[in-house]
């Protein structure tokens, strides 16, 4: 199964006291990189070419956490495509040597674009290139562009490189993201990320129904995450403890046939598998294709009738095509 994504490791800084007091340039990219999409990989790349061509060794991504919308204007916050440690993982498999991670709140909002330059570009990172997209803006009512960083470069001995996304924002874009998976449209968000979406998470002692019905699962809290919406789904299960990957036909929902059941969550029967112990483990399900929405079953043999359906669909949609 060569569609998964490799894990890599990365350097994580929150604060200009840990990074290295050896640090001696840098090429540093800017973003809230949620999802680390095929347009944040262009940036990245980018990023590279402009090291090699400085004879700059270390790249450094700078990213905000909290995502800058939950402190300024929380109601409109965006569900994050990932974590932090799994944004990291994604920026170091991109190319990304360090992460700086800036914790983003009021007294941060209120910088000016020159002091993001200055206290973080300039120096915290001793950046020599900076390489953003085309669009981006930053500081105090995002009042900092492309032309803004040029002048502070001009100043500060550095290189600037506005990227134009060739995917076009209404594909290469978290939102743009959010919204096939919005829609159960996991090959979409797929073809933007350049891998297929997963979540992460520990799985959970559930209520065993599955087991009892012979298709036992792995049930991870949906909580916090742009999960894609309701529905059976063909995909993936793999342990990162032991790096095992299993076939997966993955439920996401609320399990509308048994009553008193409420939290969202995203459960994976891993294909002729009754033997794993799962429980506490931490799991990456990835998404490959949509089988059908959620329903509510009259009684148990429709239910089991259409699961053994949903498995045989799966097997062909990861096998057979």
């Amino acid at each position: 199964m060569g569609s998964m994504w490799n894990p890599a490791s990365v350097n994580i800084w929150r604060s200009s006291g840990e990074v290295p007091a050896d640090l001696d340039h840098s090429v540093v990219v800017v973003g809230n990189f949620d999802g680390v999409h095929l347009g944040h990989q262009q940036v990245i790349t980018k990023a590279g070419e402009l090291a090699a061509e400085l004879g700059v060794s270390t790249i450094v991504a700078v990213t905000f956490d909290p995502h800058p919308m939950a402190v300024l204007r929380p109601e409109h916050a965006p569900v994050s495509l990932t974590t932090l440690p799994v944004r990291a993982e994604l920026l170091a498999a991109a190319g990304v040597d360090a992460l700086f991670v800036v914790e983003f709140d009021n007294e941060v909002a209120r910088w000016t674009p020159e002091e993001f330059i200055e206290n973080i570009l300039v120096e915290a990172l001793h950046a020599r290139g900076v390489v953003v997209g085309a669009n981006f803006r930053f500081g105090a009512k995002a009042a900092g562009d492309l032309a803004t960083l040029e002048k502070m470069g001009a100043q500060h001995d550095f290189v600037v490189r506005g990227v134009a996304l060739e995917g076009g924002p209404q594909v290469w874009s978290s939102t743009y993201v959010r919204t096939c998976l919005a829609a159960g449209d996991v090959e979409g968000a797929a073809e933007a990320l350049g891998r297929p979406y997963f979540v992460r998470g520990i799985v959970q002692h559930g209520d065993q129904r599955g087991r009892a019905l012979g298709f036992p699962t792995a049930n991870v809290p949906a909580r916090g995450i742009a999960a894609p919406s309701d529905g059976v789904y063909a995909g993936w299960l793999r342990r990162l403890d032991t790096g095992e990957i299993y076939p997966a036909a993955i439920s996401v929902g609320t399990n509308p046939t048994f009553d008193g059941v409420r939290d969202r969550r995203v459960e994976a029967y891993c294909l002729d598998r009754d033997d794993l112990e799962l429980y506490d483990v931490e799991v990456e399900i990835a998404f490959v294709a949509r089988i059908r929405g959620m329903v509510k079953f009259e009684g148990i043999d429709a239910l089991i009738e259409t699961m053994h359906d949903d498995v045989r669909r799966v097997r062909t949609i990861l096998f057979d095509s």
